[in-house]
């Protein structure tokens, strides 16, 4: 059986102590990252909605990297939202400046009426490269 271990990012560790969850599993050459969320160093979210955005990208950055991964090995993508029509556009500009070219991951967007005072979360499965 492939063993699972726990990543984290250098700086949000405790974030992930205090709900009782693992920032992602790598279980072998895949990465299965839970859902990051558009959170201030302080773990409250950012009230404008494409900074948030742009922070939960970050944070989903500093995940992949902990692993030795970054945004071109993501396969797949799951996005929540709670407004997904008026959030649709502000969410596209940020996605096109991630993934500018393709090959583009699959993405399945997800409206919510709940994300636990956020706005939008995004969680992802990326491909470990051999080298990490």
């Amino acid at each position: 059986m492939t063993r699972r271990e726990a990543i984290f990012p250098a700086d949000r560790h405790a974030l992930y102590e205090k709900h009782g969850y693992s920032a992602a599993i790598r279980t072998g050459d895949l990465l299965f990252v839970s859902g990051q969320v558009g959170s201030r160093s302080d773990g409250t979210p950012e009230p404008d909605f494409q900074r948030q955005v742009r922070l939960a990208f970050e944070n989903l950055k500093a995940t992949l990297d902990a692993a030795g991964c970054t945004f071109d090995d993501i396969v797949d993508v799951t996005t929540f939202h709670t407004d997904p029509e008026n959030q649709f556009e502000t969410l596209m500009a940020v996605k096109q400046e991630i993934f500018g070219k393709p090959p583009y991951p699959n993405w399945t967007a997800v409206g919510v009426n709940w994300l636990a005072g956020f706005d939008f979360e995004i969680k992802v499965i990326a491909r470990i490269p051999s080298s990490a």
